[in-house]
């Protein structure tokens, strides 16, 4: 069966969402990722790059009547976060396929998705956790599940969900929390109660993020990136690891945000994909004359000295810089 994906991103994160169909030409096996472009730009580009296993899609091709109705009342952000749920159901429908996987273009594949998809069964929605170390739980304001691998199958169940998630976000979708509600991703919270046919991911290796890294360690084996639960000493494989929040600053450095990371955590996951983007970015700005690393102005004044302190004494190092970092 081939896996099909989807995923939405513009300019900002083209080297992520790059890296991203990368990663998946190198261990998905059949598989085909319909990339909605959020710009004119970012579509030009992923069109001539002529991606054999995806089909890129113009914001004119998916925006329809109720999305464009809402969207003038949304950041860009909040717009991408209202659009994931009619992302789906458009490559369901359009494509006429049996399922789809949603994945945030800031996923980076370090084996086969497969046996994530697999671990579903029979049932017709496929969720995961955040899984937070719990220094870190935001759940109450973030949701218990992240919008980041979700699978729903062309069925009566799975359809059911996705459209009433759809008109939830059109409804109500964004950044800042309100009555239980925050963005499109605190509305999963309830669905293996609110739905049937729900399956909450179980595999380690799907769903490895900043906020929960620091409950696994790493090592790499005949390949493959093998990690260990600290607490139950419950072996896995990576299968992807979330980059979220790494950003790119005028001045050559690179941060990961504000969760502690190890020094092998950097060696064995974070250097090796910055290492994929710088190659990408080199590919882009020659042939295309534009940096795709969404490039930020870098932080000064007092208000970085102090998030730089308070990073400090809670022993977050995690600005670098690049050229240094991939060497």
């Amino acid at each position: 069966m081939r896996l099909n994906f989807c995923t939405v991103f513009d300019t900002f994160y083209l080297s992520k969402g790059l890296a991203l169909y990368h990663s998946l030409v190198a261990h998905a096996g059949d598989f085909h990722l319909y990339v909605i472009a959020f710009n004119d730009r970012a579509h030009q580009i992923l069109t001539e790059l002529e991606l054999p296993h995806a089909t890129i899609i113009s914001l004119g091709q998916f925006e329809n009547e109720e999305l464009l109705r809402v969207k003038p009342g949304r950041t860009i952000g909040e717009y991408c976060w209202t659009c994931t749920s009619s992302a789906i159901a458009f490559c369901l429908d359009t494509y006429r396929l049996e399922q789809c996987t949603y994945v945030d273009a800031d996923l980076y594949f370090f084996a086969s998705p497969r046996p994530l998809v697999d671990e579903m069964g029979e049932a017709s929605v496929l969720i995961t956790a955040h899984r937070y170390t719990p220094a870190f739980d935001q759940s109450t304001v973030s949701g218990k599940y992240c919008v980041q691998f979700m699978t729903f199958k062309n069925t009566i169940e799975g359809r059911a969900c996705l459209q009433w998630w759809i008109d939830a976000c059109i409804d109500w979708c964004f950044a800042t929390p309100e009555d239980g509600k925050f963005g499109d991703q605190k509305y999963l919270d309830d669905w293996p109660q609110r739905f049937t046919g729900i399956h909450e991911l179980v595999h380690l290796g799907g769903g490895v993020a900043p906020w929960n890294i620091q409950q696994y360690d790493f090592e790499e084996k005949n390949g493959l990136i093998r990690g260990r639960e600290k607490s139950t000493n419950r072996l896995f494989d990576m299968v992807f690891f979330h980059f979220h929040d790494v950003k790119f600053y005028d001045n050559g450095s690179v941060d990961f945000g504000n969760y502690p990371i190890t020094s092998t955590d950097i060696r064995l996951l974070f250097a090796p994909y910055l290492r994929h983007l710088d190659r990408i970015g080199g590919e882009i700005k020659t042939r295309f004359d534009l940096n795709p690393h969404g490039i930020r102005p870098t932080p000064e004044g007092l208000r970085n000295m102090l998030r730089q302190t308070k990073r400090r004494l809670k022993g977050i190092y995690n600005r670098f810089d690049l050229k240094t970092l991939i060497r």
